[in-house]
């Protein structure tokens, strides 16, 4: 959310900014707003004004009741009347102009970075560099669903059973993996001093608007239904609500968090739902990695969570490459952003994995997540990135490490959470 004082003092920047979006339709929401803040302010002037000549007058009654002068101070009462219904008046009109410019501010986006790619949708993301030697295999390549069934890995049937589709049974070596290279993450993110936590699986609907736009939680979040309550889509929503209504310590931050959680999706959109497979689906695990920082620290911290990125998926030997999200591609909330892809050997071709998120105040403000500087209160910057998102992330892993033979190579990292096995073998 933008500073009402933008508005007031460089319209333009916002305006030129959501051009750069490909958001035009919303440059006459920016006039609206400048007109009902002026509005308001007129309103809310008045009012203070009026609470200041009732005071005045109450005052000025007690006075000459203490001088027994009861027909001077009726008319003072009179007075007081008249200004209290104005007032009524104008603080009727207060709280309705004030919640109509949130409501419209809360669409209007963050200000992306000066070095942000213009371009209209994620087929103009930039891609900055690659990382990893990529190795292509001399033999075919299975899908990822007959790779995993090869193990007795996954069962897609029962699932549609009991939940439709979208959501699996992951067995056998497959579920040990998926829970190893969650564990792995954990524990890389902990070495690297981040702090390790779980936050809840549900949040209120005052956390949610604070972490996201509204269109993005009517696309992904589930209600449950009766309740204040939304599952979250991923552990940043609890994490970031975490610091709601606070005010930090300068001398404390940055705040370097990583959390695990299930996460749930609803998945609206143009990709839609696979019906065999699991890239797009309802329901993954995820290792996040968060920061909460000072203004003048989150440029720097947003490179320290792409190269965290670069160095897990390094270690595991699986090819990556980083693309920078265009203007068109950002979130509302987000003032730059890059995708992780992954090498898929079998497509022959990168998918993400990934995605890192420096998002400046814009939560801050609609969470009210302040800090005490010496210059004064400011509101802090929050970032966020995926350090790892299984089942999606076993794709490329099984494909990069898939045997001539069907069997999958451990890299070395794993091994320990793998009990010490170098591969996993096929069912026979």
């Amino acid at each position: 959310m933008l500073d009402i004082t933008l508005f007031r003092e460089n319209p333009s920047i916002i305006k030129e900014n959501l051009r750069k979006k490909f958001q035009d339709h919303k440059i006459q929401m920016v006039d609206e707003i400048i007109e009902l803040d002026t509005e308001y302010r007129a309103t809310k002037t008045r009012a203070d004004e009026l609470r200041g000549q009732r005071n005045a007058l109450s005052k000025q009654i007690g006075q000459l009741m203490g001088q027994k002068k009861p027909e001077e101070a009726e008319v003072v009462k009179q007075q007081v009347q008249e200004l209290a219904k104005e007032l009524l008046e104008n603080e009727e009109k207060e709280g309705p102009l004030f919640d109509k410019i949130q409501v419209l501010v809360k669409q209007i986006p963050n200000i992306i970075a000066d070095d942000v790619p213009i371009g209209k949708d994620d087929s103009e993301n930039v891609e900055l560099y690659r990382v990893g030697e990529i190795i292509e295999k001399d033999f075919e390549v299975p899908y990822h669903v007959d790779i995993m069934e090869s193990f007795g890995g996954i069962d897609l049937e029962s699932a549609r059973k009991t939940s439709g589709h979208g959501f699996y049974y992951l067995q056998k070596d497959i579920a040990r993996l998926h829970s190893a290279v969650t564990a792995y993450a954990r524990d890389f993110m902990i070495d690297r001093d981040y702090d390790y936590v779980i936050p809840p699986f549900m949040i209120r609907e005052a956390v949610v608007s604070g972490v996201m736009s509204f269109q993005e939680m009517n696309d992904m979040m589930y209600k449950i239904e009766g309740e204040d309550l939304y599952l979250i889509g991923t552990s940043e929503h609890s994490m970031i609500g975490k610091y709601i209504d606070t005010i930090l310590d300068e001398k404390e931050l940055p705040h370097r968090l990583t959390s695990y959680s299930p996460c749930f999706r609803k998945e609206v959109g143009a990709h839609g739902i696979e019906e065999r497979g699991v890239y797009r689906i309802h329901q993954f695990e995820k290792q996040e990695m968060v920061i909460v920082c000072k203004p003048e620290e989150s440029k720097v911290l947003f490179e320290e969570l792409i190269q965290n990125s670069v160095d897990f998926f390094k270690s595991l030997e699986i090819p990556i490459r980083v693309l920078e999200s265009c203007s068109g591609d950002l979130a509302d909330l987000k003032h730059k952003g890059v995708d992780i892809e992954a090498y898929s050997p079998r497509q022959k071709t990168f998918f993400e994995v990934g995605s890192c998120s420096n998002l400046t105040d814009a939560q801050a403000r609609r969470l009210k997540i302040r800090v005490n500087t010496e210059a004064g209160r400011v509101y802090a910057h929050t970032l966020n990135n995926t350090v790892v998102a299984p089942p999606r992330m076993l794709i490329a892993f099984l494909e990069n490490n898939l045997q001539a033979d069907g069997a999958v190579h451990i890299p070395e990292p794993l091994r320990p959470y793998m009990g010490f096995k170098e591969k996993i073998e096929k069912i026979k």
